[in-house]
């Protein structure tokens, strides 16, 4: 009899795009595999329903892994003396789009730490000069928070998403990842302005953190049910070995995808893709990905040489089919599921409800 409560919860949730608190904890609680395998086969229709078979292509560029913050899960955070710093020329930054436009991508996406020396007055004219070349592209941005004047100055430059995630909705739990010094308010806060400016704003959150609990989960699916997002990202949590949480367990793959699933369903025109992270936790991650609902993948575009110094936690998938030259296999991996790469932009286009 729980089952069908579950089944039924899964096809209201599937018409009305929305649960009640109570009714998002039976979902995450439940560990029937029948009821997970609806689960994910409803939101892989709604995917289907809504994209087709197509699977948005994103080149990603990290363009700096230094950063000014010591969150305590991230590899590349300032208090780690262990990694081999550097930060992108725009002239690299332009090749590496370059490639990727040639490759077929249409969104480029600019990721790194909060660079101190990577100022605004950088990275908006690196923004008006890829939308400059590049006027047909998307320019996507992960480059964490900033003030509401500094969005509006990238925006006007030619930037159209920008990708922030809150992490956790809950302040207790926020302040167990992150120093003092970083506020989820005014994590919140950022994510309100990029909305209010224009952007396609994204947000997300990591799946298995240290103290992370299942209320808490319950309170990012409230958060993100409210906030209506045009892209969410989440991924599972994997340690790296020179932060506090060296040795931690790994995020659960099972919960990210039913996560992913239940967000496929809650906003079904929204781009989530399948990450990195899901790829480098099992060697078929990122097709389970794609089966339980995402419809974006971002190869990697960076220089090869710099791509092991971008370690936001071990052992991350940066080559072969992650990687833009290794599109070829990624192509024939997602037809072997019966999927198809797309090199349109894939811009959000869904009606609000």
């Amino acid at each position: 009899m729980k089952i069908w409560n579950e089944i039924l919860l899964i096809d209201k949730l599937r018409k009305e795009h929305k649960l009640t608190a109570e009714e998002y904890k039976i979902l995450l609680e439940c560990q029937d595999s029948n009821c997970l395998s609806y689960l994910q086969k409803q939101a892989q229709e709604e995917a289907l329903s809504r994209f087709g078979n197509r699977v948005f292509i994103r080149g990603l560029i990290e363009v700096t892994n230094r950063c000014r913050n010591n969150c305590y899960y991230c590899g590349i955070r300032k208090g780690n003396p262990s990694v081999s710093r550097y930060g992108l020329t725009r002239e690299t930054i332009l090749a590496c789009c370059r490639e990727g436009y040639e490759a077929g991508f249409r969104t480029f996406v600019m990721q790194g730490g909060e660079d101190p020396a990577m100022t605004d007055e950088w990275t908006e004219q690196t923004v008006a000069s890829i939308h400059r070349l590049f006027p047909d592209c998307a320019i996507t941005l992960s480059l964490g928070e900033k003030t509401r004047e500094t969005y509006e100055r990238f925006f006007h430059a030619g930037a159209n998403r920008y990708l922030l995630r809150h992490e956790t909705y809950n302040k207790e739990h926020y302040r167990l990842l992150h120093p003092d010094r970083m506020s989820p308010e005014y994590r919140l806060q950022c994510l309100q302005w990029l909305k209010e400016i224009g952007y396609q704003t994204g947000t997300g959150i990591m799946v298995g953190t240290p103290g992370q609990t299942i209320g808490h989960l319950v309170e990012d699916l409230l958060f993100i049910e409210r906030f209506q997002p045009e892209m969410i990202g989440i991924g599972p949590f994997i340690p790296h070995h020179d932060t506090p949480f060296a040795g931690k367990a790994a995020g659960s793959m099972e919960m990210t995808l039913k996560l992913l699933s239940i967000f496929r369903l809650m906003h079904p025109y929204a781009l989530i893709p399948s990450t990195t992270a899901l790829a480098t936790l099992a060697s078929d991650g990122r097709e389970r990905g794609i089966l339980a609902g995402a419809n974006v993948v971002m190869p990697n575009l960076s220089p090869p040489e710099q791509r092991t110094k971008y370690t936001l936690y071990d052992n991350k998938a940066a080559f072969g089919a992650e990687a833009a030259e290794g599109l070829k296999k990624l192509s024939e991996r997602l037809n072997a599921i019966g999927y198809r790469i797309s090199t349109e932009r894939g811009d959000y286009n869904g009606n609000r409800t």
